[in-house]
């Protein structure tokens, strides 16, 4: 009788969270912690080693992390899997394989122009 008793065991399988860091999904607090570093060391390799001055060499700087801040918060944090590459395939490719709808000929036996006319 033991024998067609059911076997049931944990298995975790609608567990699909990458986690989160610092208020961001998976891993992208490393491209933030990646803009930061960059913004560190072109303000430092600027303002020091170049002597051009700080505000120009801050505003120069933070062009790095504001496009690292716009690729986190702009495509991918809170958006489906792979949104990013999908909207660049989308911006380069087009829309897809389907056909446009609204570029349809028109069906022969519905034609406006009648000869009898």
């Amino acid at each position: 009788m033991k024998d067609h008793e059911l076997r049931f065991s944990e298995t975790n399988s609608a567990d699909d969270s990458t986690g989160r860091t610092w208020g961001l999904d998976g891993n992208l607090f490393w491209y933030v912690v990646g803009g930061v570093f960059a913004f560190v060391v072109t303000l430092l390799f600027l303002f020091s080693a170049m002597r051009v001055s700080f505000s120009a060499s801050f505003a120069t700087a933070s062009l790095p992390l504001a496009v690292t801040l716009i690729y986190v918060f702009g495509f991918r944090q809170g958006k489906p899997p792979a949104y990013d590459t999908d909207l660049l395939d989308y911006w380069t490719n087009g829309a897809g394989f389907a056909p446009n709808p609204r570029l349809q000929p028109q069906h022969p036996l519905c034609a406006t122009n009648h000869v009898a006319d």
